[in-house]
């Protein structure tokens, strides 16, 4: 892969990593899954707030 594809796809593409896995760790498991569960799902939430966050403050 080019680093120009890595540069533009890179974020997006680990964010729908750790969605499906947190999405998955929901429906399959109980207990620690559940904790996979909420910190998977809740690290793109959290980067989009950091993101306009950011952006507001320029």
């Amino acid at each position: 892969m080019s680093p120009a594809f890595l540069r533009l796809w890179g974020v997006p593409i680990l964010l729908g990593i750790l969605t499906t896995i947190g999405l998955l760790a929901a429906l399959l498991g109980d207990g620690v899954w559940d904790a996979v569960s909420g910190v998977t799902l809740a690290i793109p939430v959290l980067l989009a707030i950091w993101h306009s966050l950011r952006k507001q403050g320029r």
